[in-house]
């Protein structure tokens, strides 16, 4: 079903299929920290992250928020709507934590009163730098018709994921979104719900579920990873 490799990044490939409205995801075992700079492979990564997002993008379908998600294809791979890409990393935070304790000098762990989101460039060469949305609408990478649907879908998106992780002993302490357009305009969720991209910590222990385990050296990445596979789907 694939066709023409279209891009291939840190964790996933994306590949052109025969219909122009439809891409086929193929998910890495590749594992990458600060920007590229620190790099592993991890046996089974892809497909676990593949086997999450294919649990929970058709919940988040059912709530109301809409996905690049068709179908899974394949172990590592899953059949998704073209979409273009809104260069924008949205990150939202729950808890402080990684950059967010580092930069505010707050102890990671504080809760936050209220839903913090922040925006960054997604470049891998310029280590993602935050930018706000005036940067965003001066350089054209979105309208402000489709900043204000973004913030509304990552609310949404965290409205679903932070109860649905704590009925499963989980903390979602933050997660990074990434955002598209399809060929008529809407915007939709794309990229993935992982490990890779959101901080779990068990609920009763504070244990780290995710790829920090990876970026900071605790060791049993692949566990945790399983560990989170398995919550979700029993």
């Amino acid at each position: 079903m694939r066709g023409e490799l279209r891009y291939e990044g840190k964790a996933k490939r994306v590949y052109a299929t025969a219909d122009p409205q439809q891409y086929v995801v193929e998910y890495k075992d590749d594992a990458t920290a600060f920007n590229g700079v620190k790099r592993a492979q991890i046996e089974g990564k892809g497909a676990v992250n593949n086997a999450i997002t294919v649990a929970i993008y058709p919940q988040l379908e059912a709530a109301g928020i809409p996905t690049h998600f068709i179908r899974q294809l394949s172990v590592n791979e899953q059949l998704v709507k073209a979409v273009s890409i809104v260069p924008v990393e949205v990150i939202v935070r729950n808890v402080a934590a990684g950059s967010f304790s580092k930069r505010l000098g707050i102890d990671e762990g504080t809760p936050l009163s209220r839903p913090v989101i922040e925006y960054c460039y997604k470049s891998d060469a310029l280590g993602d730098p935050l930018i706000n949305t005036d940067t965003v609408l001066s350089l054209g990478w979105a309208t402000e018709a489709q900043l204000a649907r973004i913030r509304e879908l990552a609310l949404k998106v965290r409205a679903f994921l932070t109860p649905f992780f704590g009925a499963r002993g989980v903390r979602l302490i933050d997660f990074k979104l990434e955002f598209g357009t399809l060929a008529g305009g809407e915007v939709v969720l794309a990229d993935e719900i992982s490990p890779d991209t959101c901080r779990f910590w068990d609920a009763a222990t504070n244990e780290k579920l995710d790829k920090d385990r990876f970026r900071r050296d605790l060791g049993g990445v692949e566990d945790a990873y399983a560990e989170m596979l398995r919550r979700i789907t029993t």
